[in-house]
């Protein structure tokens, strides 16, 4: 009996998708329920897995468009699992088998090659150094000198048979876009043509935050088995300004602006499929720990390809964070159908004014990105000046019944 492999739907909008990978090869053993391959949709990545156990017969090629319920492959069900290898490589692929084999062969010369003397094929001082220069290979050159050893004039003729940067080979690689990509560009381009975005800046000391991380880091961590990072204060910091300036937390719907009285904040996520926004879901009520905890798991999923379309929906504003990749400044783009977007940028230390003495502090250049049609420069300038106070001064951010670092991050101290 052969079983069809079908595409199966990835969301009720979604009506393309395309093979990003097989996880087994044409005419394998599959077993019921184990994953064969993984669609990528402009939304997310699927794993389709086995519905019975059968040899595998592959019918659309990786990377190929394909419709939701096209037919991709099928499962031959009266197909035998093969009987287990004996021997050393059983259980093992041919090729791997092979290469193992091939791996645990002596050379025929590792005797004669070992008698040799320690300058062997090695360079001398002088054409070390013309090598490193010229960026010549040991193993294009063959020693002329005692034992084989490379000398200077080895190196010299070697350069000489170097051929010039003009005749050098230039490779290039084409690879057909993913739907994630190609979606994301489409929603990027269609932000900066739609909307009136303007990107606001401001600098904030982060010596208090990063005297309370390392106060409190091992303490947090034993108790809440999670790092603790800056986005939790990031998160909290938005989430407490957001109440002062809600136009920042708003969306325009035709005619009308909506107002969002709760907090979805998304957090950029840089996946190997592309940028993705996981979003944290009523953030405002969340604790520090909670944030972080729910960040590193849907930070996982994005990053492994597992994350679901509902858990990257619907977000109400956006952080993102090119500081991890050393970014000292930028202008982030809006995630629509949002209004606005932080970003948060490489922490560096700088020289400031502080009680008219000069200090050095280590500053994070912050940005915010935000919809002039709805949110207006005082409201955009406060916000980000909220924003800033909360980080410079985290024990606001505790609450007037709570003045501690310790019982802002849910512990004793």
């Amino acid at each position: 009996m052969t079983l069809d492999i079908k595409v199966p739907s990835p969301g009720e909008s979604v009506t393309e998708v395309q093979v990003s990978r097989w996880l087994k090869n044409d005419g394998d053993f599959i077993e019921k329920d184990e994953e064969i391959c993984e669609i990528d949709s402009d939304k997310a990545t699927l794993a389709v897995a086995a519905e019975q156990a059968g040899i595998l017969r592959i019918k659309i090629k990786e990377g190929v468009p394909v419709k939701v319920g096209e037919v991709i492959g099928s499962i031959d069900t009266a197909g035998q699992k093969p009987a287990s290898v004996t021997g050393t490589t059983a259980g093992v692929p041919s090729g791997v088998a092979q290469e193992r084999i091939e791996k645990t062969e002596v050379p025929v010369a590792a005797s004669a090659a070992s008698e040799k003397s320690y300058a062997y094929r090695v360079p001398s001082p002088a054409a070390a150094k013309l090598m490193r220069e010229q960026n010549i290979d040991a193993g294009d050159i063959n020693g002329t000198g005692k034992d084989s050893r490379i000398t200077k004039t080895d190196a010299l003729n070697a350069l000489s048979e170097k051929p010039p940067l003009s005749k050098a080979v230039r490779n290039e690689e084409r690879k057909r876009m993913s739907p994630l990509r190609k979606k994301l560009g489409e929603r990027l381009v269609a932000v900066k043509n739609r909307t009136a975005m303007l990107t606001t800046f401001n600098e904030a000391d982060m010596s208090a935050i990063i005297a309370v991380r390392k106060k409190y880091k091992d303490e947090f961590e034993k108790k809440y088995c999670v790092k603790l990072g800056f986005m939790s204060f990031f998160t909290r910091a938005v989430c407490l300004a957001i109440k002062e300036f809600p136009s920042v937390n708003a969306m325009i719907d035709g005619d009308d602006i909506v107002y969002h009285h709760y907090c979805e904040i998304g957090i950029a996520v840089s996946a190997p499929k592309g940028l993705m926004v996981p979003v944290l879901r009523n953030a405002g009520s969340m604790s520090m720990a909670q944030i972080e905890t729910e960040i590193y798991r849907l930070a996982e999923k994005a990053r492994l390809g597992t994350i679901a379309i509902d858990e990257m929906t619907d977000g109400t504003f956006t952080i993102t964070n090119g500081g991890i990749f050393g970014s000292m400044l930028s202008t982030p783009i809006l995630n629509p159908p949002q209004s606005a977007i932080l970003g948060m940028h490489n922490i560096v230390e700088r020289p400031v004014a502080v009680n008219g003495k000069v200090e050095i502090r280590p500053i994070m250049y912050i940005a915010l990105s935000y919809d002039h049609r709805i949110i207006d420069g005082r409201e955009s300038v406060g916000f980000l000046v909220k924003v800033k106070e909360f980080l410079e001064n985290p024990l606001k951010m505790a609450g007037e019944s709570n003045e501690t670092a310790g019982s802002l991050l849910g512990l004793n101290g």
